[in-house]
């Protein structure tokens, strides 16, 4: 038996029309480019015989699940998300969507979006609204001090501007 997980919390429902476009770009290629492939490498590696040492067809079958169950999940995210197309009425405030200059406690430059938690990327500025950070920002005016909770302490950052590009 595998090691018991309790259930992961469900992430905002909010996602950008970006987002909601490359979600359903990677459901379209999961379901009607590399499932078929994988079915029919799968049927060709039965045809074989013996399938409990032919690694084609095992192989094959994992796949065949890991692509069913997140085919299973995005369609299931799809039908729940609600995608913000509109910027906000006051840009003097951090809303979803957002593009947040940020300035930390040694005088470095962080520049992040607020976006959804299905498609976040640290490495390209896309922080999740349910990060703390995000959390602590949201709301929040422009030249305003927060201080935000982090692995290796309290850190302090300052908000340098806010801005929305257009959808």
């Amino acid at each position: 038996m595998g090691r018991y997980r309790p259930p992961q919390e469900k992430g905002s429902p909010y996602i950008t029309p970006e987002g909601e476009a490359a979600l359903r770009a990677e459901l379209y290629q999961l379901w009607k480019k590399e499932r078929p492939a994988v079915t029919a490498a799968v049927h060709a590696a039965a045809a074989n015989g013996d399938r409990s040492e032919n690694g084609d067809y095992i192989y094959g079958k994992k796949r065949l699940r890991e692509i069913d169950s997140r085919v299973r999940f995005l369609r299931k995210r799809l039908d729940e998300i609600i995608v913000v197309r509109e910027p906000p009425t006051d840009r003097n405030k951090i809303y979803f969507g957002g593009t947040v200059i940020l300035e930390d406690e040694s005088g470095d430059r962080h520049e992040w979006q607020i976006v959804g938690p299905d498609e976040f990327d640290v490495a390209s500025g896309k922080l999740s609204c349910d990060s703390p950070l995000a959390r602590a920002l949201l709301g929040q005016k422009i030249d305003t001090e927060i201080q935000v909770e982090s692995p290796i302490g309290l850190r302090t950052w300052f908000i340098l501007a806010v801005r929305y590009d257009a959808t």
